[in-house]
C-alpha cells in the first residue's frame, strides 16, 4: 500500500515540478535509526544508529522507528532528519586517527549518510526531494558534548564545530520514504548567498560584526538561531558554550 502512495506521490511532484531545473547535488549511501538506551553521566542517547537495509517512512518528525534521547534538544519538526557527508570521515580519521566508529556510517548519529554534497554546497531552505520526499534545510547542528564520549575524544564536539564539519537537519515539508541509493535533488533554493558553512562560520567563530549579524538576522532562521543573533546584536556578547561542548566530561 504504501509503494502504491507513493508512486501516486512521485507523478504528482512530478507533474508540479515540471519546467523547474532541478540539480542532483549527491545521493543517499544508507539510511539509518537508532533506539534510546542508557548512554553515560546518567544521560540516555539513541546516537548509536544502525545501517537499515529497507527504505524508511519519513514523518514530519523523522523516521518513524528512530528515536532521540533528549527531546529538549533533538528530534522535532525543524530537526527531523540528520544527514552527515561521508566525504569528512576520511578527514577526520587523518584528524583524531581510524577509530573503530569510523568502520561504518553513523558514527556521528546521523539519519542519513550522504556523498556529493556538504555544509558549503547546501544553503539555508533549499528544498531537497530525496525518494518521495521533500525536505528543507532548517540549520547546521550544533554539537554537544556526547560526541566526546562516542569518539573518546574530550575536544570532539569543538572539534566538529570549530571544523564546520556538522551534517545538517531538515525539515519534512512531504512524507515519504528514502533508502539507499536515492539520488538528492535539489528543487529550489532560495537563498544562494547563504550556504550552512557561512551561517554557522559567523555563528561559531564568535561574529560580532553588526553588518554581518544584521543580514544574519534578515534571513529565516530556526527560533533559537535567530534568538542567539538578535542576543549578540542587543549584547555585543558571545554565548557561553562549556556546558554545551563539554558538559560532564571536563577534565
Amino acid at each position: 500500500m504504501l509503494n502504491k502512495v507513493n508512486e501516486v506521490r512521485m507523478c504528482n511532484q512530478v507533474a508540479s515540478n515540471r519546467g523547474m531545473n532541478m540539480k542532483k547535488l549527491g545521493v543517499v549511501n544508507s539510511v539509518l535509526a537508532g533506539k534510546t538506551v542508557a548512554f553515560a553521566h546518567g544521560a540516555n542517547s539513541a546516537i548509536n544508529k544502525q545501517v537499515l537495509s529497507h527504505r524508511q517512512l519519513a514523518t514530519e518528525l523523522g523516521f518513524t522507528n528512530d528515536e532521540q534521547g533528549d527531546p529538549r534538544f533533538h528530534g522535532g519538526i525543524q530537526k527531523a532528519l540528520h544527514i552527515y557527508p561521508s566525504e569528512h570521515y576520511s578527514v577526520w580519521q587523518q584528524d583524531i586517527g581510524d577509530k573503530a566508529v569510523f568502520k561504518s556510517a553513523g558514527a556521528f548519529g546521523e539519519n542519513l549518510s550522504s556523498n556529493g554534497v556538504t555544509e558549503e554546497s547546501i544553503c539555508l531552505k533549499d528544498k531537497i526531494r530525496i525518494g518521495s520526499t521533500l525536505l528543507e534545510v532548517s540549520q547546521g547542528r550544533m554539537p554537544c558534548w556526547k560526541l566526546n564520549v562516542r569518539f573518546d575524544q574530550n575536544d570532539m564536539a569543538k572539534r566538529v564545530q570549530d571544523t564546520l564539519r556538522t551534517g545538517w537537519y531538515f525539515r519534512v515539508l512531504e512524507q515519504g520514504d528514502i533508502g539507499a541509493g536515492d539520488e538528492i535533488i535539489l528543487v529550489e533554493r532560495p537563498y544562494p548567498d547563504w550556504p550552512l558553512s557561512r551561517i554557522m562560520g559567523a555563528v561559531f567563530t564568535g561574529c560580532l560584526d553588526k553588518e554581518e549579524l544584521n543580514q544574519l538576522a534578515e534571513l529565516p532562521l530556526v527560533d533559537s538561531w535567530d534568538k542567539l543573533v538578535e542576543r549578540r546584536l542587543e549584547t555585543g556578547e558571545v554565548e557561553d558554550w562549556e556546558m554545551r561542548l563539554v558538559g560532564p566530561t571536563a577534565g
